[in-house]
């Protein structure tokens, strides 16, 4: 009887961790990824650079996992940061966009996004920034695909030099956060002062807004 009672009290204790667990560790994930850095800005523009390609398959508009519907328009996850993050810095918004289109439902994507990871190729871009000099801040944001920057980013960063700005990434993810992207972007980008940055679960970002806000006014870069 005593040992019945025994491991009865040990599988509610080992409950009530497992419950603290699942309560605590997705929360604190999903709120993102950030820093408390402070941005300076001199004369220089904020720039907010982006990359993102909405799913067209599923159920209904908004169901789509990297896709939303803010203000009655349908955006990529992505986009939608960005746009957040736009209108609280006043900073102007570029779509990095590249000469080929990828495809829209979700397996046909994540197939080609592994191909061109596994190639390390460079998808040509279609869109490109004439005005760099003009900027102090870029924040640049992407999805997370295949546990790394999309293909286009390892573009970008080849094209444009950063030396002397402040780079502030921003990513969706479905779990893995930037993975080894700030390392990475750091190594492409020496003489540059890359941020943390903040990563945001993708089932997360239609009630991100005002985390994001939060953020940007840490960074003192809130308009």
């Amino acid at each position: 009887m005593g040992g019945t009672l025994a491991i009865a009290l040990c599988v509610i204790v080992l409950c009530a961790f497992a419950a603290c667990r699942n309560t605590d560790v997705p929360e604190i994930a999903a709120t993102g990824q950030q820093t408390a850095t402070t941005v300076s800005r001199t004369s220089g523009k904020a720039l907010v650079v982006y990359f993102s390609v909405p799913e067209t398959d599923g159920v209904d508009a908004s169901s789509g996992a990297s896709r939303l519907v803010a203000d009655g328009k349908l955006q990529g996850n992505t986009e939608y940061v960005a746009t957040v993050i736009s209108e609280a810095t006043d900073g102007d918004l570029f779509e990095i966009k590249t000469v080929h289109t990828y495809p829209g439902t979700h397996k046909e994507l994540i197939d080609a996004a592994k191909k061109e990871s596994d190639e390390d190729a460079r998808p040509a871009l279609a869109t490109h920034i004439k005005n760099l000099d003009e900027y102090d801040v870029v924040f640049v944001g992407f999805p997370n695909w295949w546990y790394d920057m999309p293909q286009p980013l390892y573009t970008f960063f080849d094209e444009y030099d950063f030396s002397g700005k402040t780079v502030v990434p921003f990513c969706t993810h479905g779990g893995s956060r930037f993975s080894d992207a700030i390392k990475t972007i750091r190594e492409m980008e020496q003489g540059t002062t890359v941020l943390d940055g903040y990563a945001i679960a993708r089932d997360r970002v239609a009630g991100s807004q005002d985390g994001i806000l939060n953020w940007i006014e840490k960074m003192g870069m809130r308009k």
